[in-house]
């Protein structure tokens, strides 16, 4: 299938690692010219010279934190400084610290609402106008399986996930008439470097062996193995595409029938 994604402009953020590489090196692979960020200099321009490697896509590297005002501006200008214009967004911001509401203190509520909320609003707010130039937009964002079903010991993601979720929804109607689809991706457990640093938590909040938090972990779900990035980028990578022409307003999982919500 011809998913008519070669030569688009994509940016993706939190690109260095985990599921915002994944998916980057998906879109890299289909024939988008990407621009990637993270907050780490090194890694992300580790992980850009690999994608070039692999694919020999044309990828422009930033250091950018998204939790801060004016990166979004930014990064879309790079976007559009370096190919022309701006279609396809896959807004991604890692997730907050993990720990129930009585241990969770007015900073952190403030970081993750800058983090996971206001990033999202910041950079589609700055995207859009360029889809609508480039008559064509896909915003996607990764979120979590907790837009649905709230996940133990996670009450940050829980509360700004969903108003993620929230605020995408209601965006799909808005932006609708411009022919912008907006998605939302929900992983559930993927084999990444989160998931490792939630095992890690649980173990330290219950006093369990980390290798009994990860054999459970894989027994609830019912494929009996945590999901690979690729799979979960593949996804996005579809909904970014052109045969995706009639999706919008979706929250999509990829956990394996791990969920149990309706």
């Amino acid at each position: 299938m011809d998913l008519g994604l070669k030569g688009k402009r994509a940016l993706v953020l939190a690109a260095s690692r985990g599921l915002g590489y994944a998916c980057a090196r998906g879109l890299a692979q289909e024939g988008c010219h990407l621009v990637i960020c993270s907050r780490d200099e090194a890694r992300i321009q580790a992980a850009a010279a690999q994608i070039r490697q692999d694919t020999g896509a044309r990828v422009e590297a930033l250091v950018a934190d998204v939790s801060s005002p004016a990166e979004a501006e930014r990064l879309v200008g790079a976007a559009v400084g370096a190919y022309g214009g701006l279609e396809i967004l896959v807004h991604n911001a890692g997730g907050p610290p993990a720990g129930q509401f009585s241990a969770v203190h007015e900073a952190q509520w403030k970081q993750a609402f800058e983090q996971n909320m206001m990033s999202f609003v910041r950079i589609v707010s700055a995207a859009v106008p360029e889809m609508k130039k480039a008559g064509y937009g896909r915003v996607l964002t990764i979120a979590s399986s907790s837009i649905k079903q709230p996940i133990p010991n996670l009450i940050l993601s829980n509360a700004f996930r969903a108003g993620v979720w929230g605020i995408a929804k209601t965006l799909s109607q808005e932006l609708a008439p411009q022919g912008i689809l907006v998605n939302v991706i929900a992983p559930g457990r993927i084999a990444t470097e989160r998931i490792d640093e939630l095992d890690r938590a649980n173990a330290t909040r219950t006093g369990r062996p980390i290798e009994e938090i990860k054999k459970a972990s894989v027994a609830s779900i019912p494929l009996g193995r945590l999901g690979d990035p690729e799979e979960f980028a593949n996804l996005v990578v579809f909904l970014a595409s052109e045969r995706a022409s009639y999706i919008s307003g979706q929250g999509m999982f990829v956990d394996g029938a791990a969920g149990n919500a309706l």
